[in-house]
């Protein structure tokens, strides 16, 4: 434990704080979940002030190395909650099986699973949907918004669009799809799905998407489009998921050819 700051550095005592808390916390002696030294004991151990102490837990916090928990303090950041297996999540076994693709990571992760329909209705494609879809721009489309939780904590929220033509008179217009999904339902009404193509993109969030996943100051969100295609080579669905990025691994498998 340090007993003090070098006074011939040229570095404010802040940056010295948050270097050895950095330092504690990539050897391994903070571990994730562990509880960092409050601002009285930093004021103690480093001589300084409670606003330095402050300072230099807002550095780490806005590097995303630490999180603050009202009236218990702060902690280091434990490791993603969510492990998205690119080239397993959208198997047609998983469908066949009732299981929608979080509900197929929830079980190979170990966590539990929950979804929140926020709204499912009829709109007018933007031209950006429409485009995607093959579809006349402000063609009827069906909207449906939800928010994933693991563990009872918000991870993405996603919004998927169906041509209308698709999803009327299908218990895809409803809250509860059923087991496996849309896909399943798809699938059921004549649309075997072929392939997805995604673009994956990072950036901050928008003041609505940290409200909706609970963001931390300073965390990204992984911002992902996706497209469903059917062997027609029609795109039967395009759906728009954020992410938050210190929940989530990506994993990707990709054939060498």
């Amino acid at each position: 434990m340090p007993v003090g700051i070098d006074p011939t550095s040229d570095r404010p005592v802040f940056r010295q704080i948050a270097d050895w808390l950095r330092s504690e916390i990539s050897s391994g002696r903070l571990a994730p979940g562990a509880q960092l030294p409050s601002e009285s004991e930093l004021v103690g151990t480093f001589g300084t002030t409670r606003t330095t102490a402050r300072q230099a837990l807002g550095v780490l916090k806005s590097e995303g190395l630490i999180v603050s928990e009202h009236g218990r303090g702060a902690f280091v950041r434990r490791p993603p909650t969510v492990r998205r297996l690119a080239h397993d999540r959208f198997a047609r076994r998983h469908r066949k099986q009732g299981k929608a693709a979080f509900a197929a990571e929830a079980e190979t992760g170990g966590f539990h699973a929950e979804v929140e329909v926020l709204r499912v209705g009829r709109d007018k494609a933007t031209p950006a949907i429409a485009r995607r879809l093959g579809l006349r721009s402000s063609a009827a489309v069906l909207v449906r918004h939800r928010r994933y939780f693991a563990d009872g904590q918000p991870v993405e929220v996603a919004t998927s669009y169906i041509p209308w033509a698709f999803a009327v008179g299908t218990v895809m217009t409803q809250q509860d799809t059923g087991p496996g999904g849309i896909y399943a339902r798809l699938e059921e009404s004549g649309h075997r799905l072929a392939r997805f193509s995604e673009e994956v993109a990072a950036r901050m969030p928008t003041p609505e998407e940290t409200k909706m996943l609970r963001l931390d100051a300073g965390v990204p969100v992984i911002a992902l489009v996706r497209t469903a295609v059917d062997y027609a080579d029609e795109a039967v669905e395009v759906c728009e998921t954020v992410m938050a990025a210190d929940r989530f691994v990506l994993e990707y498998e990709l054939p060498a050819r």
